[in-house]
């Protein structure tokens, strides 16, 4: 069998393991989180394949490209080039979209110009090059046998010369003002039309009219009319311009139909769709406010002159100034914003303000009231009007890609079924194609124009699929990252069928994924354990997906047979109060009122794209955020919040990572180290020399290697190659200069403390505020990291774990509500057993615990849910059942309640029970 062979796997915590991953198969890497699944499936197969590719390149043309560090490993062998599709958010610029990410937005630009019609701006009508024939067939579809009708072709500001021309070359009559006048009849100074020919429209008449047509167009420098005796004359040009408004067209390149060029895109937003303007949701943060209260936030407190000149202009135009700003009329709100002759209003003092921006303090000022706003030039289109003109199928470009997926498809398949010439069939087969896979990964409620950077992980990762699918490379290695991200299970046997076609493309297909449905329908299976970090690493399976099950190390394994689900809790906790949200309307929410209960955990589930994101974050988190004083962010479109006195603050744990910097530390990150730092600076030699807690710090001058700048590596650039990362010869590692590690504590000094786990510290250091920093990581099973391991280095399910100690270890005041985004991504189900009983633990504190999440196994652990749906899309933002998760399971509509109902009958299917989780 063809293969990829490793030999001495030694990356990060990995053991130094032989394997060998089938080429032209579905493989799927497993294990718990920190295990060192993405040690062997990026750091080594991809960083190996992806590095030999660029050595191909010459040293000139890899100077250009990205250099991959070559991974510790003793041989690979057959490995073909690799392209990583990571679940990370990768995209960063606002020009990039849906239809840029799968190049769709390529082939469409591409197609305008040979199947669109342009309108004309003025008067609507199709702009086209019309010669005689092509006049001849217009006639024909539009004019009844026998009609009878004038040719005519236009003279402009004709003169008495003109008329003597005319006559003498046999034009003897003209038509003007629906009346057929003699030559020397013609007023002089008009456009005259002409008259070359009179007659009676017969399709066997064709010859003598596109004779008559060509001398009129001849005569009239490309331009000709026809006259029906009842009806609108009928202009043609031979030119792309509008006949009856004369206004010329350039011809389309492609270019024109994208936001990427200058050529396409809106001068004013330049492309993006959004410019910075004065945000009025800024400038009045609550509208509850009078504005004898203050309600323009900029005029309170020191523009003192301002808001005295604002009352008297109230007062003038009968202004209340004494009822809240929302039960203004619209026109009176438009009329303090936009002033009038004897008031400048808000937005005229701004404008006074953009002439001071030299000043520094000025600038501060203006970008408290800024944010982006639709540009008022495109309306968001990011198209200069020109592009616009063009139609397909009576949709301009900007209306094709704010089409949904779905739609679009349709639209496609209809432009399909025309009669097209090759090139155009081409080009819209492979749109199509495209447009089929996001279907495929259940993406069809996404539009071609949504910014990818408004994506989560999981959705940037299919998209990513979709493109990989689209270019029908062969021989390539593809490595995914958890594509079950953000999908409803309802959608996983549809991602499996993607990943099937992509192998069977003639690809090798590698997987991280812990979804038991992606588990079973791989071809080969490599599972890595038995725990994570340290304790990870080693290479416990690698074969057949069900022989996992006779492996009695691996968790896997143990998960598949059933003897690893997690229990249904024997009774769901009272609420102690509870927030409402009313009239949500954010995106395609649908103006719902929702019940959030405080004191228990809630989980908001529904299929992808049905609007769990927009509520729990855009519309709850920012708008209680902003209930809060902070106003920062804009929240989403609803009516008021209800209850949101029962909690002192909101938290946010989304997938973002917590540090992008290699000098952060899991105790750096939990400031855990000041007290460690402390202790060190109390020992009698750090007393005896005047060291103090900085001088034990990596980041600090006063303690660090000066030589590597606490790093403890040194890293020589490689002009051609990949950077190599030398051990610092003078500190060897150890990132302190050498008078430093002469102080010890119970033996050990700053350096060593730093490469122990966070267990052994624990036992290590006796001192309560040492040992609380620390306690949070051995709750949510980050106990194997050490203290002073990079935050770069660690998995997405140890980032996202991480996060929540902070969280555990921090002391509120009062009752938080803590919002999760899809909290299991990168989990194992065994380290989600560990991630429930922490959300118990925050529960049992007197907080609420919100989750997003798909994950049937915290879905079966909350008190209550609320489903979401009953699809993705303009389909989706109703609220489909709310209640306990037995209520939900029972509900015939919810794509959820189906799923959900096996999980809580017997555990996960074809699953035996063992027992049931204690709530507290």
């Amino acid at each position: 069998m063809k293969a990829i062979r490793l030999y001495n796997v030694r990356q990060n915590n990995l053991k130094g393991f032989d394997l060998e991953i089938p080429l032209g198969r579905l493989t799927v890497i497993t294990g718990v989180s920190g295990a060192g699944k993405s040690s062997l499936a990026f750091d080594t197969l991809y960083a190996e394949g992806q590095r030999r590719y660029v050595e191909t390149f010459s040293p000139y043309a890899r100077q250009f490209m990205e250099r991959m560090d070559r991974p510790r490993v003793d041989r690979i062998e057959g490995i073909p080039p690799a392209i990583a599709i990571e679940q990370g958010d990768p995209v960063k610029t606002s020009r990039s979209t849906v239809g840029t990410m799968t190049e769709i937005t390529d082939y469409v630009k591409l197609l305008f110009p040979r199947l669109a019609q342009l309108h004309c701006r003025r008067c609507g009508r199709p702009v086209k090059r019309e010669t005689p024939e092509a006049a001849f067939e217009e006639l024909r579809k539009r004019l009844q046998e026998g009609t009878p009708l004038i040719i005519t072709f236009p003279l402009h500001r004709g003169t008495e010369g003109a008329k003597r021309e005319l006559i003498s070359q046999g034009f003897y009559r003209i038509w003007h003002g629906g009346r057929l006048l003699s030559v020397q009849e013609a007023p002089s100074g008009e456009t005259w039309e002409v008259v070359v020919d009179r007659l009676a429209f017969r399709a066997s008449e064709r010859p003598r009219i596109i004779d008559s047509l060509e001398m009129a167009s001849s005569r009239g420098g490309g331009r000709f009319t026809v006259h029906p005796l009842r009806g609108e004359p009928l202009r043609f040009s031979q030119y792309l311009e509008c006949p009856y408004c004369e206004i010329p067209y350039r011809d389309p390149i492609p270019n024109l139909f994208s936001f990427n060029s200058p050529v396409g895109a809106c001068e004013v937003c330049r492309g993006f769709g959004r410019v910075m303007d004065i945000d009025p949701d800024l400038v009045v943060p609550d509208p509850s406010r009078s504005i004898e209260e203050g309600a323009i936030k900029p005029w309170r407190g020191v523009a003192r002159e301002e808001f005295e000149d604002l009352i008297r202009f109230c007062h003038r135009r009968g202004i209340p100034t004494d009822r809240p700003w929302k039960d203004l009329t619209p026109e009176q709100r438009r009329l303090i914003m936009e002033g009038d002759h004897t008031f400048y209003g808000v937005k005229g003092f701004f404008r006074w303000l953009e002439t001071k921006r030299y000043k520094l303090h000025v600038r501060v000022f203006l970008s408290r009231y800024r944010s982006y706003v639709t540009c008022p030039a495109c309306h968001g289109t990011r198209f200069k009007e020109e592009a616009l003109l063009w139609r397909l199928r009576g949709k301009n470009i900007a209306q094709i890609y704010a089409m949904k997926i779905e739609e679009a498809y349709r639209f496609f398949e209809e432009l399909q079924s025309e009669r097209l010439d090759e090139a155009s069939a081409l080009l819209v087969g492979e749109v199509k194609k495209r447009l089929g896979y996001l279907l495929e990964v259940g993406l069809g409620y996404l539009t071609l124009d949504r910014q990818s950077r408004t994506l989560s992980g999981g959705e940037v990762e299919r998209v990513s699929l979709t493109k990989a699918l689209g270019s029908s490379l062969v021989n390539t290695l593809y490595i995914l990252d958890e594509p079950t991200v953000g999908l409803h299970p309802r959608d996983s046997a549809r991602l499996l069928k993607v990943l099937r076609s992509l192998r069977d493309q003639g690809n090798t297909v590698v997987v991280v994924e812990h979804d038991p449905e992606i588990i079973r329908g791989a071809d080969h299976l490599v599972d890595l354990g038995p725990g994570g970090g340290e304790r990870g690493g080693e290479l416990l399976y690698s074969g057949p997906p069900q022989g996992v099950m006779n492996e009695s190390r691996s968790l896997t394994g143990r998960y598949l047979r059933g003897e690893l689900w997690i229990p249904v809790p024997c009774r769901r906790r009272k609420p102690k109060g509870e927030l409402v949200i009313r009239g949500a309307s954010q995106h395609n929410l649908k103006g719902i009122d929702v019940r959030i209960p405080l004191g228990v955990m809630v989980a908001i589930t529904g299929v992808s794209g049905s609007g769990k994101s927009t509520l729990a974050v855009d519309v709850l988190y920012r708008g209680l955020k902003r209930l809060k004083g902070h106003y920062e962010e804009r929240p989403g479109r609803f009516d008021a919040i209800e209850g949101a006195e029962g909690i002192s603050d909101v938290v946010l744990v989304d997938q973002r990572p917590p540090g992008r910097t290699p000098r952060a530390t899991p105790i750096t990150y939990l400031k855990a180290f000041d007290p460690i730092r402390k202790l060190f600076a109390s020992q009698p030699l750090a007393l005896q020399r005047g060291y103090t807690p900085s001088t034990f710090s990596f980041n600090s001058p006063k303690g660090r290697c000066e030589e590597c700048r606490g790093e403890g590596f040194q890293r020589v650039e490689m002009q051609f190659l990949s950077d190599v990362y030398l051990t610092c010869p003078r500190c060897k590692g150890a990132r302190f200069r050498e008078e430093v590690l002469d102080v010890t504590y119970k033996g050990l000094n700053i350096a060593q403390v730093l490469e122990m786990t966070v267990e052994e510290a624990a036992d290590l250091f006796p001192r309560p505020d040492i040992r609380r920093a620390l306690e949070p990581l051995l709750q949510v099973g980050l106990g194997y990291l050490r203290l002073g391991q990079p935050l770069t280095t660690l998995s997405g399910g140890e980032a996202q774990r991480l996060k929540l100690a902070a969280h555990l270890s921090t002391r509120t005041k009062g009752p938080v509500l803590f919002i999760f985004d899809e909290p299991t991504v990168g989990l194992h189900p065994y380290d989600i057993a560990k991630l429930m009983e922490a959300f118990d633990r925050l529960v049992s504190e007197g907080h609420t615990v919100l989750v997003v999440e798909h994950n049937l196994e915290v879905i079966k652990g909350a008190d209550w849910v609320i489903d979401l749906g009953p699809e993705g899309g303009d389909e989706g933002g109703w609220i489909v059942v709310e209640g306990t998760p037995e209520e939900v399971a029972q509900h015939p509509s919810s794509h959820t309640g189906r799923f959900l109902r096996d999980y809580l009958e017997g555990g996960p299917p074809g699953v035996e029970p063992s027992g049931v989780r204690e709530a507290p």
